[in-house]
């Protein structure tokens, strides 16, 4: 078997270099169906990276992948997404989505023995993946004396444990016949920055909100039905224009089975609002949806 044989240097022609005033040796194309000159403005009309139709989807960063995550990595830290203009830190993910799931964990002292503790609560997206945890802030006294009624802070954080949004809650008395003691919520995104108030609207029947922003310009109002409790079946808060008219979204508590209705107050909540809303006014609903638990299924101990 015989070498293999490779050819002379010497005998390969040369490669063409190109000469001063000749284009036919330009690395680049220039006319029509080339690349253009890259020192020129891309004409009217050039896609710039946007596109019609629904984002792309941005996952909540997290370290590793798992059932929770339902099999689908989340976005390594570090690398940066495209952030819509005015979207607070951390609330990326809710520019892309129209309905939220809540989820109250149940407390076992809560449970057994009827004391009060801080309620916790898992958001989730349509697929039952974890975006934030939220956990209620106040001390024992405040919790146990006052029920239902009781101020706190409750902070949202990210999958990062990064805290995102801020609810606080004053102390309110509760009298259909006293329009002076109305429910009030203020939601700060991200914390220390007030985006909008969750205000109860007073009437002597049916429970109204009104969904405001940071100068309490109603934009939003809430309305529930005569009796807001469930029995067998859903509760819907429908979400209309600040002028009502047809509804736009709701805010259901969803029933949650016969023994933990009775037994605990671990209540099930969805959230549902128009893709393009403002993402500051979902985070305000998402607030709404805090409070009307604690107004009419916060079980006292």
């Amino acid at each position: 078997m015989s070498a293999p044989v490779y050819p002379d240097p010497s005998h390969q022609v040369p490669y063409p270099m190109p000469q001063p005033g000749d284009n036919s040796m330009a690395p680049y194309p220039t006319g029509p169906g080339g690349y253009g000159d890259h020192s020129q403005a891309p004409p009217p009309g050039f896609n710039m990276g946007y596109h019609q139709g629904p984002p792309p989807v941005m996952y909540q960063p997290g370290p590793v992948s798992g059932p929770e995550h339902g099999g689908i990595t989340p976005a390594p830290v570090g690398i940066p997404a495209a952030v819509p203009v005015g979207v607070p830190p951390g609330l990326e993910y809710l520019t892309q989505i129209d309905q939220i799931l809540i989820h109250q964990k149940v407390e076992l002292l809560e449970a057994f023995i009827g004391f009060e503790t801080n309620n916790q609560y898992d958001i989730k997206n349509s697929l039952g993946q974890r975006i934030y945890k939220a956990k209620e802030k106040n001390d024992c006294c405040t919790r146990n004396c006052c029920g239902s009624l009781r101020s706190f802070d409750m902070k949202i954080k990210d999958s990062m444990d990064r805290e995102v949004i801020r609810l606080i809650r004053p102390f309110r008395c509760v009298s259909c016949w006293c329009p002076c003691c109305l429910q009030e919520l203020e939601v700060q995104a991200p914390p220390g920055t007030t985006i909008g108030y969750v205000k109860q609207d007073w009437h002597p029947c049916l429970p109204r909100f009104s969904i405001q922003g940071p100068n309490k310009e109603t934009l939003l109002k809430l309305e529930g039905p005569c009796f807001a409790c469930n029995c067998c079946g859903d509760v819907n808060f429908e979400l209309k224009g600040k002028d009502g008219g047809k509804p736009i979204g709701r805010i259901s508590k969803q029933w949650s089975g016969v023994l933990k209705e009775v037994f605990t107050d671990t209540d099930n909540f969805g959230i549902q609002f128009p893709l393009d809303m403002d993402v500051k006014m979902k985070a305000v609903l998402l607030g709404a949806c805090f409070l009307i638990d604690f107004m009419f299924f916060e079980m006292a101990g």
